[in-house]
């Protein structure tokens, strides 16, 4: 499908990446992975035909359709929702418009024998015929079915685009791409605006997707479940391997292991060869000898042992001062945008060293509790913290809030106290923020970079509660496993916000799920709240059915009653033929056993041959019985 040949980038006279060469074939599910910076995003860039490159060569085959999820978009304004999706069949709505046109020129005309007639009849069974061959009659329920699995909503349907946030317009756009049917699909950090329960149903639709995939993605699990093949970018170079990510990790680590082992071994050749050429150098007789080893060592190809970019962030968040033993404590909170009830009688308590994620579907009102708490918005009813209780709070477009114009050091200088201005260098040094990169403008900054930053003047100020609302976002997979261990050793009370699984899991405590204007809490870590979540998911599900499904009269429940008896007193039965027959079967074997190993010694013993043979007899029958009893089950 796509052929990449020595592929070379670079920015400003320094090369991002250089001589990179991959095949992306039918059925390739890429991750593409490495830190912030590295250039994930710009060779997806490159593979859209978005972007230029200095060197080498990109060959598709012929008639490949490709689409780019890319991280910015832009909308048109003045379409709803549905219309919005609706744009990702261009040829079945230019054909409703001619069909449209036609239908009314045939219900106008009287002429009916007239050849202009006829064309338009000839034309009418053409459009028809390619309306039907291009989905044309399932296409409004295509839309549907996408639109509902990436969260939205029936009446979310007629709403102008405009209207939705950021995330969500990224959610229509998604929609549109696998609505398209595309051979290959491009997607650019794919789940950062999608909730959990969206996460899990496009993974579950990319599983079911027949053309390649190549995705940037720092969500591991997501990596994990959907991909089979790795790509990681490193200092300029790439690493490729058949594997999704974590197992591509430990297949990794065994070839770095392998190739340290190669590499000190050929050091040990190497200074072997080198002594003899010493040795032998001094002496005449064995100057020839001297000289055919020097050209045998500089054939020699040393072995390299690949390397890793290991700078990773240095992030501790210390807890200010102690706080009362309750640190929040919530009665009958409600608050309304307008018409949209996002949250309606609310208790909640949370008491001093709680760690607890917030989940649920976007517009659940998760984002809206957190601003409630640190006292961003106004609301109905009674919020009130802790004695001592100090916040810290990381916003989920926090870095947004950033000056664009200011430098990175800039930045922190503003934000900066007397106390702490001098550690500032320090600080940003542990953020990943060295020598001149502390001079480069907020603007130019990638949005992993952005978020670093963010993190790191939230430091400047002390707290004891911190509240998080989806700070991984953007963030490469090494800095979250950082950022993941701090919030493990952060002593003080932790909310997070988040989306991402991999993240939650041994991290959260317990869980708070949003929905319909209320909180649940789950007493259990992110991954009991999944299981229980789908098990009231599919209660919900034979709830509907049974309220669907038509009442059996008494002699049906009756009969089937029976029917479920007679079954059960079948399989208890077939279970202990096939419990009889694994014991004759392992006696048989140590039969077969003694027989090898001392024939002669049995072959006069009629009664073991006789037993030998029972047992062999018995089998058959009760392999015999095994069928009549399986069948009549099938029956049953």
């Amino acid at each position: 499908m796509l052929n990449a040949h020595d592929i070379t980038v670079s920015f400003s006279g320094e090369e991002l990446f250089s001589g990179i060469t991959f095949k992306l074939n039918p059925g390739d599910r890429i991750g593409l992975v490495g830190k912030n910076g590295a250039g994930k995003s710009t060779l997806l860039k490159i593979v859209a035909g978005d972007q230029e490159y200095d060197r080498g060569t990109m060959a598709f085959e012929k008639n490949i359709s490709l689409g780019y999820l890319k991280q910015d978009i832009d909308f048109e304004e003045g379409r709803t929702v549905i219309e919005e999706a609706y744009q990702a069949f261009g040829e079945i709505k230019s054909i409703e418009k001619k069909l449209e046109h036609i239908n009314t020129e045939l219900a106008e005309r009287t002429d009916y024998e007239s050849e202009y007639y006829h064309n338009l009849m000839h034309d009418l069974d053409e459009l028809s015929h390619r309306y039907e061959l291009i989905g044309g009659y399932n296409y409004q329920g295509e839309t549907e079915k996408i639109l509902g699995g990436l969260g939205f909503k029936k009446n979310d349907y007629n709403q102008m685009t405009n209207t939705f946030s950021g995330g969500w317009r990224m959610r229509i756009e998604l929609a549109k791409l696998l609505l398209q049917k595309h051979d290959i699909l491009l997607l650019d950090e794919p789940t950062n605006h999608l909730d959990i329960e969206s996460i899990i149903w496009f993974e579950n639709f990319l599983k079911g997707f027949s053309g390649a995939i190549m995705m940037v993605s720092h969500d591991k699990m997501f990596l994990d479940n959907v991909t089979n093949r790795t790509i990681e970018i490193s200092l300029g170079q790439i690493y490729d391997y058949k594997k999704p990510y974590s197992q591509y990790l430990l297949l990794r680590n065994e070839i770095k292991e392998k190739q340290l082992q190669s590499q000190k071994n050929q050091e040990k050749e190497i200074k072997q060869t080198e002594q003899l050429i010493e040795k032998f150098r001094a002496k005449a007789s064995k100057a020839s000898m001297a000289q055919s080893l020097t050209k045998k060592l500089n054939k020699v190809q040393r072995i390299e042992v690949d390397v890793d970019d290991n700078a990773v962030m240095n992030v501790r968040f210390p807890v200010s001062i102690t706080p009362g033993k309750v640190v929040v404590e919530a009665y009958d909170v409600a608050k309304r945008y307008d018409e949209n009830q996002v949250l309606e009688n609310v208790d909640l308590l949370i008491e001093r060293g709680s760690k607890i994620a917030f989940v649920g579907q976007n517009g659940q009102g998760k984002t809206t509790l957190a601003k409630i708490m640190v006292g961003e918005i106004s609301f109905d009813g009674e919020l009130k913290l802790g004695h001592n209780v100090q916040i810290g709070y990381f916003a989920q477009n926090q870095s947004e809030y950033l000056d664009g114009e200011l430098t990175v050091l800039e930045t922190m200088e503003h934000a900066a106290t007397d106390g702490n201005r001098v550690s500032i260098r320090d600080m940003l040094g542990s953020f990943l923020f060295r020598g001149d990169e502390v001079e480069k403008k907020v603007k130019v900054l990638s949005g992993g970079e952005r978020n670093r930053l963010a993190l790191c003047k939230m430091l400047l100020r002390p707290f004891n509660l911190l509240i998080m609302d989806e700070p991984t976002n953007h963030l490469d997979i090494a800095s979250k496993n950082v950022l993941k261990r701090a919030l493990k050793q952060f002593d003080g009370t932790l909310i997070l916000v988040s989306h991402d699984r991999d993240f939650l899991q041994d991290l959260a405590e317990s869980v708070y799920s949003f929905r319909d204007g209320g909180i649940k809490e789950y007493l259990g870590d992110i991954n009991y709240f999944l299981e229980q979540h789908e098990l009231e998911d599919m209660r919900a599900v034979e709830m509907r059915s049974k309220a669907k499904s038509k009442p059996i009269d008494s002699s049906q429940g009756k009969q089937n009653h029976s029917n479920l008896k007679q079954k059960k007193k079948l399989q208890n039965k077939l279970s202990k033929i096939e419990t009889d027959i694994s014991k004759l079967e392992n006696e048989i074997l140590l039969d077969n056993q003694r027989i090898s190993k001392n024939f002669e010694g049995d072959k006069h013993d009629d009664s073991f041959f006789k037993k030998y043979q029972e047992k062999k007899t018995k089998v058959e029958e009760l392999m015999t019985e095994w069928g009549k009893i399986q069948q009549q089950i099938d029956n049953a």
